[in-house]
């Protein structure tokens, strides 16, 4: 029987002490195991020279360090590039690569699949099939070719974060602490739609920028948008990030999806206002790629700087996100729904 070894990335500090305790090794080997896999990003024990020749074998016995390169990538002609990440056996997770003028963002997944079952989501379509590891999390990051390049991380890729929220913060502690990255908080943003469980906690464990998915103001649209509604809706939602600082740096943002003649006329907008009023936030006005088998429509540009212009001059500071790598449906899902069905048709 083949015994499954422990990845050591994706261990935070304090997981990294209790292995080396548990191999009987000194215990500023975990310091030093932390600065080869984050710092130094090594790809085998071997590589980990200032540990003595002996502790390195007792490591590889039990331990691997579980950096695993992307499967596949799709490019786009704008430069976003859309990475696959193995998740276990025959699954997939999208991470998408997002350069721009002085940033480059990367999107990254945080479940195989999703419980949420918006209705505008490729990956609700496919169900929830894993959480992943706090491993299979920070294995995007670490094994991005463009890692030298990158400035931010956006907790939107497939899966809803606080569904995982022990891995997510995991991860997240990696990224911000001196051990880890060594990144500002501020350099990541955790999207959600909102889910009761997760939503007090991530707000007060962690410091990282927070973008609820609003799409829209009216509770009943959005329980037919999103499911989540019933069980932790919109206005319960608001009331309770009123209890919170967003005045400085940290940044509380609304995501909304404009469809064709669904969400899209003064009438949401002046709902929006009214919503979220006294609220320090912001709001991205996204355009919707299309989804195969899902009656909505994005509006025209027109209609989305009217929406903007609107609210922004009733004091809502709001942009359009940028629609990027369009032409390699960028959108979430995409891709890991195709390598899915081309595994299926291979058994069949």
């Amino acid at each position: 029987m083949i015994m499954l070894k422990q990845t050591l990335l994706g261990l935070t500090l304090a997981e990294l002490q209790e292995v080396v305790k548990r191999l009987g090794m000194p215990g500023f080997a975990a310091k030093q195991i932390a600065s080869w896999l984050y710092d130094k990003k090594v790809n085998s024990i071997d590589e980990m020279t200032n540990l003595s020749l002996k502790h390195r074998e007792l490591l590889k016995e039990v331990c691997e360090v579980g950096a695993d390169a992307p499967v596949d990538a799709m490019r786009s002609v704008d430069g976003t590039v859309k990475y696959l990440y193995r998740a276990g056996e025959k699954h997939f997770v999208e991470a998408v690569y997002i350069p721009d003028e002085e940033r480059a963002t990367l999107c990254v997944s945080s479940q195989v699949g999703c419980k949420m079952n918006c209705k505008f989501c490729m990956t609700g379509k496919q169900g929830f099939t894993a959480n992943l590891t706090a491993n299979q999390i920070i294995n995007q990051i670490n094994s991005l070719p463009e890692w030298d390049n990158l400035t931010n991380v956006v907790m939107m890729g497939m899966g809803e974060p606080l569904d995982n929220l022990d891995e997510v913060l995991k991860a997240l502690e990696i990224m911000t602490s001196s051990y880890g990255y060594g990144w500002s908080p501020k350099r990541i943003t955790l999207s959600t739609v909102g889910l009761r469980k997760g939503f007090q906690r991530f707000i007060e464990e962690s410091e990282c920028h927070l973008a609820v998915s609003l799409h829209s103001p009216v509770t009943m649209q959005r329980r037919e948008l999103m499911p989540a509604e019933k069980a932790f809706s919109i206005t319960e939602m608001v009331d309770l990030l009123k209890n919170y600082d967003f005045s400085k740096q940290r940044r509380l943002s609304f995501e909304y999806i404009v469809f064709k003649g669904v969400n899209d006329s003064l009438l949401y907008a002046k709902e929006l206002l009214k919503l979220l009023r006294g609220l320090d936030c912001r709001i991205n006005l996204i355009r919707f790629h299309a989804i195969p088998g899902v009656d909505l429509k994005g509006a025209d540009m027109e209609t989305m700087t009217k929406f903007r212009d609107y609210l922004t001059s009733h004091g809502l500071f709001t942009t359009i996100r940028a629609s990027r790598g369009e032409d390699i449906f960028a959108a979430c899902g995409m891709l890991s729904t195709a390598k899915q069905e081309e595994n299926k048709q291979e058994l069949i």
